[in-house]
């Protein structure tokens, strides 16, 4: 007969693995209720304003879309850092801000998204966008 296996070598079985993950999914809150707010219809944009402390949109000489973001702890991951879904959902509104100036009022969507990340915005951070 082998030798009993460290704990942290040692394959959990299902019920200990399904114990973990229900446990660490609860550390994140998933079991909490969503605020009234979150269910509103603009629940996503409002979210994304409220990220931005300060947006404008210039059309003279040439369309231009800039932002300030403030690294507050509603939007930054365990590190206190940026949460890069964050960065995403910025990037994504800014990117149609810019689309809008660009060619107006159409209707649109983003087909695809691609964000390489470089370095993490601290807790507190000022990010500007121009």
């Amino acid at each position: 007969m082998a030798p009993p296996q460290p704990e942290e070598l040692r394959k959990p079985s299902p019920a200990e693995s399904r114990e973990w993950t229900l446990r660490f999914l609860q550390a994140l809150g998933v079991d909490e209720s969503l605020p009234a707010s979150a269910e509103r219809p603009d629940a996503y944009s409002a979210l994304i304003r409220a990220l931005l402390s300060s947006a404008t949109v210039s059309s003279s000489p040439a369309p231009r879309v800039s932002c300030t973001l403030l690294v507050s702890s509603a939007v930054t991951n365990s590190y206190n850092t940026l949460h890069g879904g964050a960065v995403a959902a910025v990037a994504e509104a800014v990117g149609m801000a810019c689309a809008r100036a660009a060619a107006g009022d159409k209707e649109m969507f983003l087909g695809e998204l691609s964000t390489a990340y470089l370095a993490a915005a601290r807790l507190d951070a000022i990010i500007l966008s121009c």
